[in-house]
């Protein structure tokens, strides 16, 4: 299960018994917000993209979209979610749980910079009833991220 990846990762860090697991599905930003307790853009969404034929991860907050614009000026290509079967196979989670922890090698992992506006943020932990809080340092440490990023807008922006 992609949970117990995640609790074993964090381990090092002895940190895997801050994990919350809930009774309800998080899978997705709304729900994940409500069982979590705080405001949806808070959520660390976890997205799965591929470039050149290596998979990608960027985590956002919950309230961002992609830019297509940005995405394309900063990776040189297009915008390509992963296909629902690929997610497990190349990241190593499941969707709904798809988390920047534990995951699979070669996969890189970037930050979008609309996180930075918070002290904390709750990405899932490998499965689809599951969250952390963590800090913004944290969440680098953590990450292993490769880079900070801007490609996303607001999900209401006029962009």
């Amino acid at each position: 299960m992609s949970i117990e990846r995640v609790r074993e990762y964090f381990r090092q860090w002895d940190i895997q018994d801050r994990i919350l697991e809930f009774d309800v599905s998080s899978a997705t930003v709304e729900l994940a917000a409500k069982a979590v307790g705080c405001e949806p853009e808070r959520i660390a969404k976890t997205l799965s993209f591929m470039v050149d034929g290596k998979g990608i991860l960027i985590v956002t907050a919950g309230d961002m979209k992609i830019d297509n614009a940005k995405y394309k000026a900063q990776f040189g290509t297009k915008a390509r979610m992963m296909k629902p079967g690929e997610v497990e196979e190349i990241v190593g989670h499941c969707i709904g749980g798809v988390c920047p922890f534990g995951i699979n090698e070669g996969v890189d992992v970037y930050l979008d910079v609309s996180m930075k506006r918070f002290g904390s943020v709750f990405p899932a932990c490998g499965s689809a009833n599951s969250a952390i809080e963590l800090t913004i340092e944290e969440l680098e440490k953590y990450s292993g991220y490769k880079a900070w990023i801007d490609v996303c807008k607001g999900k209401d922006s006029k962009e």
